[in-house]
């Protein structure tokens, strides 16, 4: 029984994230299916390029509750049905990997960077704010949105091994589910390191087109 709660919060977590919502929203508002122009990346940034703020604003926020949601939820119920950190573990990634690759849109999702401060919040608020300062100061001082989600990428599983230092094995699962997220998230800006080599990734605020 133990294995099949845990199995079904997994597989719930999977289903959550693959909700796109900068997909649905752009529906729901009679927009541009943001997968169709700019960097034809379905996430907050490329909704935003529809001039639509309000919009770009409820896909970042809904973004990232699916990935917090199932976190939470699984650290606040599952203690009650034996699911610890193992279970947190597969949800944490589950929730994410549903963003890249959401089953309901043919499997193509986006970077991830939204719903992966979600993650990171419904592990752990202080993880989260510990993460959302990294993203904030880098892009603060280098003006480079894609150069401050690779900086938090970098730090996040370091902020938490830093929480947990004496953390038994099961808690680590939740480390390296974090390490294997965050390196898919720097996978997923791989054509934004080119472009940040080469000098010619657009900086925030910048009338640059994609």
């Amino acid at each position: 029984m133990l294995f099949l709660y845990a199995f079904m919060a997994i597989v719930l977590s999977y289903l959550i994230g693959s909700l796109s919502f900068a997909v649905v929203i752009s529906r729901v508002m009679g927009l541009n299916d943001p997968r169709t122009y700019g960097s034809k990346n379905p996430g907050a940034t490329n909704v935003l390029r529809s001039g639509n703020k309000l919009a770009a604003i409820l896909t970042l926020l809904l973004d990232g509750v699916k990935g917090w949601l199932p976190v939470y939820l699984v650290q606040l119920l599952g203690p009650a049905h034996g699911l610890g950190p193992v279970t947190v573990a597969g949800v944490t990634l589950a929730a994410f990997l549903g963003h890249l690759w959401p089953v309901f849109f043919r499997f193509k999702g986006g970077k991830g960077v939204a719903t992966a401060a979600g993650v990171l919040f419904g592990v752990d608020p202080i993880l989260g704010l510990a993460t959302m300062a990294t993203w904030i100061i880098v892009a603060y001082f280098f003006r480079y949105s894609s150069l401050a989600a690779l900086a938090s990428a970098v730090f996040a599983p370091i902020y938490y091994l830093m929480g947990h230092r004496e953390a038994w094995y099961a808690e680590n699962m939740i480390a390296l589910s974090l390490v294997i997220m965050c390196i898919l998230l720097v996978i997923r800006h791989k054509e934004n390191t080119v472009r940040l080599l080469a000098g010619e990734e657009s900086k925030i605020a910048s009338k640059k087109s994609d």
